[in-house]
């Protein structure tokens, strides 16, 4: 078993295979959004009632304690102590729930595009091999797996560019949403336009995202960057490219849900179970060569939906490899913000 550290400074181990060229050649959640402050638990500011004398009994304790700045609730005083013969004084009540903070207001800064980056990914996910297809990240119920990947690009935008208080959306197609109808990754990012980290045009509009390779800057679109801004084909300028460029999508070339079998979506991406015949659609974040393998939104099908990690160009998946990186990849997805 090889163990091989990379430049993004974290240790990949196991079942991840590393290597260069292309697919053929080549803390957990925030539990307060963005701009919110988290609420304080404020200690009851009354002290007990001091103890009677000749058999009285103790006076109340102080009043209950401040509400927390955030929706916590505020601790009661503690009650009086007995007087010589006399019960203790009864303890103050509970401080009100404070309100919850308002939201933040988006940042100006245009920063509206990235793909989650491999870092990002191992980090979040607190496994060597990513999330796989389960991108439900503590959400339950209907719609999780598209709430859940929301939230992954949410927490890496603002890791990125701290403040930036947008709202971020998967481009991810799923059979059923939160009201059990199918949703398409096109309908959830809003009109444009969108840009990289570093201002750089992605798309100005859905229609320059409805092609191979989107309609913005030559410098990025064959090789769109992560959350740093970093062409994704070699996120360490330092080392050479790596096969990294399936992207998770669900979608057909037009952003349309590919499929209306759920385990072709990873059952809507909450599933990580590596299994034979479940391959959901990726596209190329970064092409295969100039006229093969361009297709940014749907190129093929990945291995499966199993987590992991591979950088070797083998020229697709390999049979019996059932996960998101078995064709050259990590299970990486796109991010859109609704505020450009």
């Amino acid at each position: 078993m090889t163990t091989r550290s990379l430049p993004w400074s974290l240790p990949l181990t196991g079942a991840l295979a590393l290597g260069v060229a292309g697919c053929g050649s080549e803390a957990p959640p925030a539990s307060v959004p963005p701009g919110n402050s988290a609420g304080s638990t404020a200690s009851g500011s009354g002290g007990g009632g001091a103890g009677g004398t000749s058999g009285a009994g103790g006076t109340s304790a102080g009043s209950g304690g401040s509400a927390g700045s955030a929706g916590t609730t505020g601790a009661g005083g503690g009650g009086g102590a007995a007087g010589s013969g006399g019960s203790a004084g009864s303890a103050g009540s509970a401080g009100s729930a404070g309100s919850a903070g308002s939201p933040g207001v988006p940042s100006t800064e245009p920063f509206s595009f990235f793909v989650t980056s491999m870092a990002a990914l191992v980090e979040l996910s607190g496994n060597e091999l990513g999330f796989g297809g389960d991108l439900s990240y503590g959400e339950v119920g209907p719609g999780a797996g598209l709430r859940g990947a929301d939230k992954i690009c949410t927490e890496i935008a603002e890791r990125s560019m701290p403040g930036n208080n947008k709202i971020w959306r998967a481009f991810l197609s799923a059979t059923a949403g939160e009201d059990g109808m199918p949703v398409n990754a096109i309908d959830r990012i809003g009109p444009g336009p969108w840009y990289d980290r570093l201002g750089r045009l992605v798309a100005n509009d859905i229609a320059g995202l409805q092609q191979e390779r989107p309609a913005g800057d030559e410098d990025i679109v064959d090789d769109l960057p992560n959350e740093d801004g970093v062409g994704n084909h070699q996120p360490d300028p330092s080392m050479d490219p790596v096969d990294n460029h399936d992207t998770l999508t669900g979608s057909d070339e037009m952003g349309m849900l590919e499929t209306d079998d759920p385990a072709e979506t990873c059952q809507d991406w909450t599933s990580n179970v590596g299994e034979e015949g479940v391959t959901p659609q990726v596209g190329h974040s970064w092409p295969r060569s100039n006229d093969s393998g361009v297709q940014w939104i749907a190129d093929h099908r990945a291995g499966g939906c199993g987590p992991g990690i591979n950088l070797f160009g083998q020229g697709g998946p390999m049979e019996g490899d059932y996960t998101v990186g078995a064709g050259g990849g990590y299970g990486g997805f796109y991010c859109f913000s609704l505020n450009p």
